[in-house]
């Protein structure tokens, strides 16, 4: 996930817990759920699938979001490469936030392909943060398998993998397994309060809105000395739309999630445009560093959406939304006709969002109600990937367009060795599949 992550929580989210989540762990509530806890006080094993930066970061929220009485522990790591593992298991042992919670044998660090099932086999709850694109079969692996997920966005980045998610979306509902997914703002006061007025109608009927992810470069490595192509392109994942979906879907789905939840739906059309402009060294593979997006919402309503990742141009992370009585902006609260502005949020307590989503996924569990944003998310990551596809080809997308999609594109095999030179796509000439 990008963008800041806030170093402490707060002394009123430790007291929320002690009170809520750190409590319930220890009822007969948890017992409840099927294959996940045999019995009440048994403790709760946390599996890690990718120990990249993301990962490290959501196993240090779980940690911190249990509190210091749950019986939660990290028990197991999982990635393809052994010196991700290698590092995540230093960092977490000796996290000021981790370390209590920190029960990972040497013997339950996996590395390799198959590693995601061997974690999710020996696991009760599994945080999935592997690049993108090996969502779709770590998502269906751990529901099959009866355990609750932390997954970060995006849920897929294409056509079919979105199929597979609305399919898995609703084996976890009939299960009744919790999926948090990693759309923090979900969590975050200041939206759940601005969402709430917009719904309840301060700013009137939506009219139009805009979203914007303009920041400077995003990382990319060059490629090393004895990497075979399936590892340069893992190592470098961001770069390559089999596992990242290019930056609309990777990091734009953040703001393209807050208009649908804005709106409550999905657009039916777009239009869009985009190219590598700037970033052309090869490490940057098949990324564009920028894309504009015009986006039709039912009745009418259209959201012109930018994402950019290019150097000395001027940054804006926003979303905007104009009604019929007002508006409202992340950046600067509601204006609303004839009162002028009526602030940000009300009753804000600043909630670090990265852990409250966490808090939020343990307490539902506790409550046996837990909570499963899947489909949700990946209607707001199906957006972005109609932007792309438009972008790419340069033609108008239906939403079934790109639901029906049949560019599927994760390998039929993994495994190290060859892989395809990425072809960046061309407006005009790239054909959409």
């Amino acid at each position: 996930m990008t963008g800041p992550k806030a170093s402490q929580a707060s002394t009123s989210r430790r007291e929320f817990l002690k009170t809520t989540t750190a409590a319930a762990a220890g009822t007969a509530a948890l017992s409840l759920i099927p294959n996940a806890y045999a019995r009440a006080g048994e403790t709760i094993k946390v599996g890690l699938i990718g120990c990249g930066g993301r990962g490290r970061g959501a196993a240090e929220d779980i940690c911190e979001a249990a509190g210091t009485s749950s019986n939660v522990k990290l028990h197991a790591l999982a990635d393809v490469f052994e010196d991700r593992v290698n590092d995540c298991y230093d960092f977490l042992k000796n996290n000021q936030n981790a370390k209590e919670k920190f029960d990972v044998d040497k013997e339950r660090c996996f590395v390799g392909f198959d590693a995601f099932q061997k974690v999710t086999d020996c696991c009760d709850l599994v945080l999935l943060a592997t690049p993108p694109g090996f969502r779709p079969q770590h998502l269906a692996y751990a529901v099959t398998a009866g355990k609750h997920i932390f997954t970060e966005k995006p849920v897929a980045v294409d056509g079919p993998g979105i199929r597979k998610v609305l399919a898995v979306a609703e084996e976890a509902q009939r299960k009744d397994l919790a999926i948090v997914v990693g759309t923090q703002r979900r969590h975050q006061d200041s939206y759940l309060e601005a969402m709430a007025r917009i719904h309840d109608g301060d700013v009137g009927d939506p009219v139009a809105g805009r979203v914007f992810w303009n920041q400077g470069n995003i990382w990319a490595h060059r490629r090393q000395p004895g990497w075979s192509d399936m590892e340069y392109q893992i190592r470098n994942w961001y770069h390559f739309v089999w596992l990242c979906g290019d930056c609309i879907v990777e990091q734009h789905i953040h703001i393209l999630d807050v208009a649908c939840w804005a709106l409550k739906g999905h657009p039916v059309r777009c239009v869009g445009m985009g190219g590598q402009e700037v970033n052309t060294a090869p490490e940057y593979g098949e990324s564009f560093d920028h894309f504009a997006v015009d986006y039709e919402f039912p009745n009418g309503v259209h959201v012109l959406s930018m994402a950019r990742q290019i150097n000395g141009c001027k940054p804006d992370v926003s979303e905007h939304l104009v009604g019929t009585k007002g508006a409202w902006s992340s950046s600067g609260g509601f204006r609303i006709s004839g009162e002028g502005r009526r602030g940000r949020d009300r009753g804000r307590n600043h909630r670090n969002p990265y852990v409250q989503e966490q808090i939020d996924l343990l307490e539902g569990i506790a409550r046996g109600e837990p909570i499963n944003e899947l489909k949700q998310v990946a209607e707001s990551n199906l957006t972005a990937i109609m932007g792309r596809m438009s972008a790419y080809t340069g033609q108008e997308v239906t939403w079934e367009q790109a639901l029906e999609s049949k560019l599927d594109t994760f390998p039929d095999k993994l495994e190290w060795g060859p892989r395809p030179e990425p072809v960046l796509a061309k407006p005009g000439t790239t054909e959409l599949i």
